[in-house]
């Protein structure tokens, strides 16, 4: 099967939250609770495009899975740090989908200018471990007890991975938008 990874729009807001609200209900990987519609999705890519990219696997038309960047915390001084997301739906897990979306999310980021990523992981999620640590993330900590979802306290894991050398005096990021367009690209899955 073949898939392109290319650049989200507002027009994916429905097609994304498909796949975002599988896993509200039933799992810890979101600590959302209730339902996002795609009106409020495709609020949030619009939010997000203005500063990060944010992209969608597609296959026959059909969303599979998208990743996206976001600002790491608000103040200042973290503008160089950016978190990135992965979101895949239940038919297309381990077949290749989450990596590819990554190869050209963090590519891009470091185009930016950002130094470092970071993705925080509800513990236990053995699978998306294994991903960013395939994608040379490394554990940096562990929050105990940081959310409560599902009747239970839960732990997020902390991983981060360099995207270029810090230097004494860094370049503001580029936002999102001062970027050369991402020109959609096609990937065969395993």
């Amino acid at each position: 099967m073949q898939y392109t990874i290319r650049e989200a729009t507002t027009y994916d807001g429905d097609a994304i939250s498909r796949i975002y609200c599988s896993y509200i209900p039933a799992t810890a990987i979101t600590f959302e609770e209730q339902p996002v519609d795609g009106q409020e999705m495709s609020r949030r890519i619009e939010q997000t495009l203005a500063s990060h990219p944010f992209l969608v696997a597609e296959t026959d038309g059909q969303t599979i899975g998208y990743a996206y960047g976001t600002s790491h915390r608000a103040r200042a001084s973290y503008r160089w740090a950016a978190d990135v997301s992965v979101y895949l739906d239940a038919a297309h897990h381990r077949r290749g989908v989450g990596r590819a979306l990554y190869s050209v999310l963090l590519p891009l980021l470091a185009a930016q200018g950002y130094v470092t990523v970071h993705a925080g992981i509800t513990m236990p999620n053995p699978a998306s471990v294994a991903l960013h640590e395939r994608m040379e993330f490394k554990l940096v900590g562990i929050f105990p007890n940081v959310g409560y979802k599902l009747g239970q306290w839960r732990d997020v894991g902390w991983w981060t991975r360099p995207l270029n050398n810090p230097r004494p005096k860094p370049d503001e990021p580029i936002p999102w938008p001062l970027m050369p367009r991402l020109r959609p690209v096609v990937h065969q899955a395993r």
